[in-house]
């Protein structure tokens, strides 16, 4: 069985929408028990912050440089996510010296793995201190020192959560701002890599159309009542990513939605929506066998256009995380609680066919309330 951990996890994803926290308690291995799961939403405030920060972020050389507005959304963030715990164990009840350890993501401000750069915003010491716990942080860098992308992380968790599933081969799609694909193979086998944009650019499409009243596509409405240009999809396509062979990671701002800048409101979500479900459908043609089904979770599952898009172009099933029993709003933090154990134990978190590592890795950094941290 070994040993048991009760962990935390802390996801802020690409969409920058705000914060998930999750618990779980497991081995690191085969054993996983799902415990309660909340979301916290950023002020548009910080938003804003956030947002100044992925700009000043395009110049960035040295992934922990912190000029202005980086320091600044830096020690926002750590403060919100530690926030984030405490109310979290307030409301559930749960006890502080309960928790093992505390999985920290951080925000996601650039990722350019041709260059070996990956920045995350998150002061792991800082939210150790404030929360008086262990947290595991920066678990990507040990990866790109390997020759890894260091995305997508989430697959060591996937597979151990749909072991109990059925189908194989099967897949797992998180849709945050960007859109990443895990293949389970009918041996346990993983490959996984980004397909393209999820939400991100559905996301700003529709702030824009909006003038910032509205942050997303509710239920994929405004996209099913346009019409798709697939001469733009075509073209969109045509960028050479998508024959890039996995394993393979974007940034967030590796695409716009320039390309639909002329449409309509309407027409131009249908279209991007259709980029991205065109995206996982050539990604899927990647893979050594289709999968039987996909399973979508993330923010852009609740996307019914974009999920019904996906399937038509893809020839897949897709269902949502909650129709195989999962919570689909939880799933990336509880993977970031299971890769801070499997961090704890020495076990590796990142693999050859998940991020292109040349050899199983381990990874990450551990923050102690009243010690210096140390690289695991």
């Amino acid at each position: 069985m070994g040993l048991m951990m009760r962990a935390i996890g802390l996801m802020s994803g690409t969409s920058m929408d705000g914060i998930d926290v999750a618990m779980i308690d497991t081995n690191g291995e085969d054993i996983v028990r799902r415990g309660p799961s909340r979301t916290f939403a950023y002020a548009k405030e910080v938003r804003s912050v956030l947002g100044d920060a992925v700009s000043e972020a395009r110049s960035l050389t040295v992934r922990t440089d912190r000029p202005s507005a980086l320091k600044k959304a830096e020690q926002l963030v750590t403060e919100q996510h530690a926030e984030a715990v405490e109310v979290f164990l307030t409301k559930e009840g749960l006890p502080s010296e309960s928790i093992d350890v505390v999985g920290f993501h951080g925000q996601t401000v650039l990722h350019r793995p041709e260059k070996a750069l990956t920045v995350q915003l998150g002061d792991g010491p800082m939210l150790s201190r404030l929360l008086g716990l262990p947290v595991v942080f920066d678990l990507r860098a040990a990866d790109m020192a390997h020759g890894g992308q260091g995305a997508p992380l989430a697959p060591v968790y996937h597979r151990a959560l749909v072991a109990a599933l059925p189908q194989r081969p099967l897949g797992v799609l998180n849709i945050g701002g960007v859109a990443n694909i895990t293949w389970v193979s009918r041996d346990k086998e993983l490959i996984a890599f980004d397909t393209g944009p999820g939400g991100a650019l559905i996301d700003d499409w529709v702030a824009r159309c909006s003038a910032g009243t509205m942050s997303h596509d509710i239920d994929g409405d405004l996209a099913a009542s346009g019409t798709v240009n697939e001469g733009v999809v075509g073209f969109f396509t045509g960028h050479a990513y998508f024959a890039e062979p996995p394993p393979k990671s974007l940034d967030r701002n590796t695409f716009f939605w320039d390309l639909v800048q002329w449409m309509s409101p309407e027409d131009g979500a249908a279209t991007l929506t259709a980029m991205s479900a065109e995206a996982v459908a050539l990604g899927l043609k990647q893979l050594p066998e289709a999968p039987v089904r996909i399973v979508a979770c993330g923010g852009g599952r609740k996307n019914k256009t974009l999920l019904e898009m996906i399937a038509a172009r893809s020839g897949v099933e897709v269902v949502r995380a909650e129709a195989v029993g999962l919570d689909g709003d939880s799933v990336e933090a509880e993977a970031w609680a299971y890769m801070a154990v499997r961090s704890r134990l020495g076990l590796p978190i990142t693999f050859p066919g998940t991020t292109g590592s040349g050899e199983p890795c381990c990874g990450g950094c551990l923050a102690l309330p009243s010690a210096a941290w140390r690289r695991i």
